[in-house]
């Protein structure tokens, strides 16, 4: 009988660092569950690293977030703000996929840990469901301490060289201790046991019964021995019910008080009567009238001891429908789909194989050992294989020993590396697209429900798999469209040190409209420009090739006349898309430029003594809004040695925070990089962004230091 008791520790490097931080933290804020996420340098996605409250069973769906997921901690570490949901309703309206697999009463903060521009993961706590609409003050501030706290034992331990980093698995901490009672209190407190009717059960917070006396066992129909240490709903067959461990959920989620009826076979109903708290579950058991007449008895066959019970697998059926329906692109499918199914049916190995060129071919994989996809990628479709065999005729195929499998394909060498295997086809709309292998490191007997479930969630991977191929080939179009509408390269233009920047929004944003040019007029002038269409999707892409094309045609007009001209030409196409533009008339010779904006953030400009301001132009209307618009021009002088920053807003835009704020922090940045070159300086300002900014909006930048027509000239990248 598995036992789940057994507290999980991480296996991470420094995790044991935060538990008095998270255990102070429970306490200061009544919280009842508790959940720190840490985000490793240069990733995106979010990893549980230490639980308080519950079970590490029912945080697995949740144990990685990735920061684009429409999740309260990813939204709150990228609008660096508390996200507060007071009810269950209020958590359907915002987050409906999270609400959809947790339909229990509770409120719930999410909060960022942060320590100046570093961010270091994300806090999530629950509260009963009878907790009030709002936080309390105290609340509130012991959520930003208890943030605060972490997010310096992060910063103290990276700076003595041992950073804190996620464990493969959570670091699950103990619940509270119950005060032990004197000798004569536990006496006592068994005489008031004793004398109440029916039974008293006890159940830890994972679930696992810890006390029982002999009327609930006498109830129950079995030995008080055979069911300490397990979990109700698989040692008593009767109980494997949903519903049954959807109560025992709420329970420990909602920290609810809960009741439900079942059928002991083959006629004796009982009422189930749950009272949690911090420490566990305290449960009474009396006899109770039937509920239904004409209701039937479930079956009394036993669950097989590998598969999960019917609630649990269930619940990760639930997660992963969801959760498919927000994925993005192949890898993004096969790492949710690992992520809810693996630990859900105790998968060792997946691996999904589509077809390519008549030949099978790894798409992707999880926790696979390398000899079992070395089995797989490049087998022809013709070839005696259970993949292939799966993928031709959409048959499913489960081998429940590695001797089963040696038997039906005695060419397939995997004993050493399956003790047991599923082939699932993936089917979409009828026909197969390919074949997911699950292997398991022990032998499994493959029960018809399970045989099922596993073939509903292969159509289901299927289907997500379908629409993440036609989004990565967009992508790709899409991409592709973009880089060839931008410049390759830059001219060479005597007198000026150049560097320019693009960064595409994070992946699942689509791309935008963002754009850089560098025009030489003649041997003493030139023109730069940098805009940034509305929007994210192939159709800013072309826009903006349009003002990119536009711009070039009227280079060498007066500002003012460049950006009118485009407008016109906008307004005219009629797009249903507005554009910001700023033009940069340069006159080398005379040391000066001449500026035009259409509602587009203004540059920086940095004196040769490193002063550096933003600079205060005139405002213009966006392209595109009105065919009459007029765009005012703005005169300063560039001597040699200084130096104008152009860039987009994704370079320094942030929820939460000030954009005049944020662009003067930029401009502290760009004074400090004074005796850089360019290149260098397009390095700075790109990584203070990775820092500041969450990455939701592509970025241009565009740097030109003005040298004297006498200087170096930029070397060619």
């Amino acid at each position: 009988m598995q036992n789940h008791a057994a507290p999980v520790a991480a296996t991470g490097s420094g995790t044991e660092l935060l538990d008095s931080a998270v255990a102070r933290l429970v306490r200061e804020t009544g919280a009842s569950v508790a959940m720190v996420y840490l985000l490793p340098k240069n990733e995106t996605t979010l990893r549980l690293t230490v639980l308080a409250g519950v079970p590490i069973q029912l945080a697995v769906p949740w144990t990685r977030v990735t920061l684009s997921a429409p999740m309260p901690v990813a939204d709150a570490l990228r609008h660096r703000c508390l996200i507060w949901l007071g009810s269950q309703e209020e958590l359907a309206r915002r987050y409906p996929r999270p609400a959809l697999v947790l339909p229990y009463r509770f409120s719930l903060a999410a909060a960022p840990i942060r320590t100046g521009t570093t961010d270091w993961g994300g806090l999530v706590l629950l509260w009963p469901g009878s907790h009030p609409p709002e936080l309390t003050p105290r609340e509130r501030d012991a959520v930003a301490g208890g943030c605060r706290d972490i997010g310096m034992l992060m910063q103290q331990a990276e700076a003595a060289g041992h950073p804190v980093l996620p464990g493969t698995q959570p670091r699950v901490l103990p619940p509270p201790e119950p005060p032990v009672p004197d000798p004569a209190e536990g006496s006592a407190a068994m005489e008031f046991v004793r004398r109440l009717p029916g039974g008293s059960c006890a159940l830890s917070l994972d679930g696992t019964i810890t006390f029982l006396n002999p009327e609930a066992a006498e109830l129950l129909g079995t030995r008080a021995a055979d069911l300490l240490g397990t979990l109700p709903w698989v040692s008593l067959p009767w109980l494997d019910d949903p519903s049954v461990e959807d109560h025992y959920r709420a329970a420990v989620i909602g920290r609810q008080q809960t009741s439900f009826t079942a059928l002991r076979p083959p006629d004796r109903w009982l009422s189930f009567h749950l009272f949690p708290n911090a420490t566990g579950i305290s449960v009474r058991i009396v006899p109770a009238v039937n509920p239904d007449p004409a209701g039937a008895a479930v079956s009394a066959e036993p669950p097989t001891p590998a598969a999960p019970s019917r609630a649990t697998a269930l619940y990760h059926l639930m997660h992963l429908a969801a959760t498919l329906t927000e994925a993005v692109g192949t890898q993004d499918v096969i790492e949710l789909t690992g992520d809810q199914l693996m630990p859900a049916f105790r998968i060792h190995s997946l691996v999904v194989l589509t077809s390519a060129e008549g030949r099978l071919r790894v798409e992707g994989s999880r926790g696979s050992h390398a000899t079992l996809m070395d089995g797989f990628d490049g087998t022809p479709l013709t070839s005696d294989t259970p993949a292939a065999h799966v993928l031709t005729t959409g048959v499913p195929a489960f081998f429940a020993t590695a001797t089963e499998l040696d038997r039906a394909y005695p060419a397939l060498v995997l004993r050493k590396t399956v003790a047991a295997c599923a082939f699932l086809p993936l089917v979409v709309s009828g026909h197969p697209i390919g074949s997911l292998v699950l292997a398991y490191d022990r032998p499994h007997t493959f029960e018809p429900e399970e045989r099922a479930l596993l073939t509903s969630i292969a159509g289901l991977l299927a289907q997500a798999l379908d629409r993440a191929r036609l989004y990565d080939a967009k992508d790709r179009l899409a991409h592709s469209l973009q880089a060839h509408l931008l410049p390759h390269t830059l001219p060479r233009i005597p007198g000026l040190d150049i560097a320019a920047r693009y960064l595409p929004a994070a992946r699942g944003t689509g791309i935008g409209g963002d754009f850089y040019d560098l025009i030489q007029l003649d041997d003493t002038t030139a023109a730069a420009t940098i805009g940034d269409v509305q929007g994210h999707n192939v159709n800013a892409a072309v826009l903006m090739g349009q003002v990119r094309t536009a711009v070039h045609a009227s280079a060498g007009a007066p500002p003012d006349e460049v950006l009118a001209r485009t407008n016109r030409l906008l307004t005219d196409l009629d797009p249903g898309l507005f554009t910001s533009c700023l033009y940069v008339h340069l006159d080398l010779a005379g040391h000066r430029a001449v500026l035009a904006t259409a509602g587009h953030p203004a540059p920086l400009l940095r004196q040769p003594d490193g002063q550096t301001e933003v600079l205060e132009l005139p405002p213009g209307l966006l392209l595109g809004v009105d065919p009459a618009s007029r765009y005012p021009t703005a005169e300063i002088p560039l001597p040699p040695g200084a130096a104008l920053a152009l860039f987009t807003d994704g370079l320094v835009e942030a929820p939460g925070v000030d954009f005049d704020d944020a662009t003067a922090e930029l401009a502290e940045h760009f004074a400090l990089a004074l005796d850089q070159s360019m290149d260098s300086v397009a390095d700075t300002l790109v990584r203070y962004a990775e820092r500041s900014t969450p990455g939701s909006d592509d970025i241009a930048l565009l740097l030109i230091n003005a040298l004297g027509t006498d200087g170096p000239t930029r070397p060619d990248r």
